[in-house]
C-alpha cells in the first residue's frame, strides 16, 4: 500500500473505533506522536489515550488527505457530543515507513483538549 492509503486506513480505522485494527497499522519500535499538550513514544499509549476519546466522540471527518513521498497530510474534524467542545479542526502530519506510520505529529487548539480534561494531560512514557 501506499503511505497514503496506509493513513487513509489508519484514520478510518479510529473513526469506526476499531482500535485494534489502528495498531496494526502503527510501526513497534521508534514511534512518535507529538501534539500541542501531549506526546506519547509508545503506540499503545496513544491509542489507549485516543481509546479514552471514544465516549465524546460522534464522528471523525477527513476533509482532506495529501501525500509527498512518506510524508502524509490530513486535514480532519473531530467532532464531538461534548457540547463545551464541539468540534476540533485537527492538521496532522504522518510520516510512513516500510508501510507503517512511524510519527504523528498534530496541530489543534490545545487550550479547548487541556479545559476539558481539567489539566491532566498524559506524557510520554
Amino acid at each position: 500500500m501506499q503511505p497514503k492509503d496506509i493513513v487513509a486506513q489508519f484514520i478510518a480505522d479510529i473513526r469506526a473505533q476499531r482500535l485494534d485494527e489502528a495498531r496494526t497499522l502503527l510501526v513497534a519500535e521508534g514511534f512518535e506522536y507529538v501534539g500541542p499538550n501531549m506526546r506519547f513514544l509508545s503506540p499503545d499509549d496513544m491509542l489507549t489515550y485516543q481509546f479514552g476519546m471514544v465516549a465524546i466522540q460522534k464522528d471523525l471527518v477527513l476533509r482532506q488527505l495529501s501525500a509527498d513521498g512518506e510524508h502524509v497530510f490530513a486535514i480532519l474534524d473531530y467532532q464531538t457530543h461534548f457540547e463545551p467542545i464541539g468540534d476540533v479542526r485537527l492538521a496532522v502530519w504522518f510520516r510512513v515507513r516500510d508501510n507503517k506510520i512511524q510519527t504523528v505529529e498534530a496541530f489543534y487548539n490545545a487550550a479547548v483538549v487541556e479545559n476539558m480534561l481539567g489539566g491532566n494531560l498524559p506524557s510520554a512514557t
